[in-house]
């Protein structure tokens, strides 16, 4: 073999590797990311940010135990349902209606880019499998990972799947914190709760090492992850002594390093975005009312660091709350109050994540479902609504007076 024979075969074999390593680069990219394929090579965590500015649009899914009653997704709480009698909730639930294609078509037809589900919420059931518990839809008559379902559905379609999980708060979990430090952290039961174990701080590590094994179980088992919502911020605010919190982050962005992390209006300033409700406004001035100067502190401190960020601001299809509440059937946003909303997100330089609580069998309510592909084909007629500085009023209040309104997410 001459010399320019070899030359010309070694620049052969140094174009097909760099040919193999472009083609593996292109199917390690995530679906959702596709669009950013060049970035996503150099800077995963780029990659993602740059994608969630241009997503705008989200939709969000509390679902769970709390749908079968119809009363909002703090049922339990607000009635002070005893665990074992919540428990029993999960022999009914079968959420045989829960179809993860027809979500993500009606999520796409919508305009949105992304879907973000409970996949755990205060009550501790899950929608996913998990080895650390039983009180999951794998194991209720439904036998089936509904988390699993939905990111198979936003893989195929490129949508980004976002993951609510309630890390500030468990109702069920033995060693989480009593009410004596937040009135949230637990039921006010009139005799006391067998279940509850906790009897000093050193005790709430059982609770962490429970959480951080369960994100592990998201992040590792459901392929790529657009996020991890954690919620609510409350209880962190309360007792932030509490929560490593910075080891969780890392665990987070270790384990997945294109996965954002939210954690409502944020609880160190290093969120990747902030996430209130309805308003886009900070906690400061409620933790000061609540849990005293210092604790205000680290959520004025958190907000800073978060609010010039581009950030999401959440809201709800029906009145309040946001799990299915049966009595507000009639009262759903329409198409033009969901507009408005995206208009006030924008203007406050945010995406739109708007919620639907499921049916009891899972599906999607017929008038969201209706509202929300008619918003699609507004946008894809009109385009994108243009920013509007007016908060929009809480949905209901005018026809509800008297209602009182369900406890938030935060």
């Amino acid at each position: 073999m001459n010399r320019r024979t070899f030359i010309k075969l070694a620049a052969s074999a140094a174009a097909t590797g760099s040919a193999l390593r472009d083609a593996r680069a292109a199917t390690s990219v995530p679906s959702y990311l596709k669009n950013h394929a060049d970035l996503y090579a150099k800077d995963p965590h780029a990659a993602a940010l740059a994608w969630f500015k241009e997503a705008r649009f989200g939709l969000f899914m509390h679902y769970g135990l709390y749908a079968l009653l119809g009363r909002g997704e703090w049922v339990m709480y607000r009635e002070a349902i005893p665990v074992a009698e919540y428990e029993k909730l999960k022999a009914q639930f079968r959420a045989e209606k829960f179809d993860a294609d027809f979500i993500t078509d009606m999520a796409c037809e919508a305009g949105m880019r992304y879907v973000n589900i409970t996949s755990r919420h205060h009550d501790s059931f899950c929608l996913f499998g998990s080895k650390r518990s039983d009180y999951t839809s794998v194991n209720s008559p439904a036998k089936r990972d509904l988390v699993g379902e939905l990111a198979e559905q936003c893989r195929k379609k490129g949508l980004g799947l976002f993951l609510y999980y309630s890390y500030g708060l468990d109702w069920r979990h033995p060693y989480y914190y009593p009410r004596k430090f937040a009135p949230m952290a637990r039921p006010d039961y009139k005799t006391p709760e067998p279940g509850y174990k906790w009897e000093k701080d050193e005790d709430f590590k059982h609770y962490i090492e429970f959480v951080h094994s369960q994100i592990k179980e998201l992040l590792t088992n459901y392929g790529p992850l657009a996020g991890i919502w954690f919620d609510p911020i409350m209880t962190f605010y309360a007792r932030p002594d509490l929560f490593p919190i910075h080891e969780t982050y890392a665990m987070i962005r270790k384990l997945q390093p294109q996965t954002l992390v939210c954690f409502k209006q944020g609880a160190t300033g290093t969120e990747d975005f902030a996430a209130p409700e309805r308003t886009g406004q900070s906690l400061a001035d409620r933790v000061r009312k609540q849990f005293g100067d210092e604790k205000a502190m680290v959520a004025a401190v958190a907000w800073e660091s978060n609010k010039g960020k581009h950030n999401e601001i959440c809201d709800t299809l029906q009145p309040h709350q946001w799990g299915y509440v049966q009595k507000d059937d009639s009262a759903h946003l329409d198409a033009d109050e969901v507009l408005r909303r995206l208009g006030y997100a924008f203007y406050q330089n945010c995406n739109l994540l708007m919620n639907t609580g499921p049916l009891p069998d899972g599906s999607i309510h017929p008038v969201d479902a209706k509202t929300l592909k008619e918003v699609g084909r507004r946008i894809k007629e009109n385009g994108w609504p243009k920013p509007v500085a007016p908060p929009p009023p809480v949905p209901g209040k005018a026809k509800a007076k008297k209602d009182k309104r369900g406890a938030a997410t935060e």
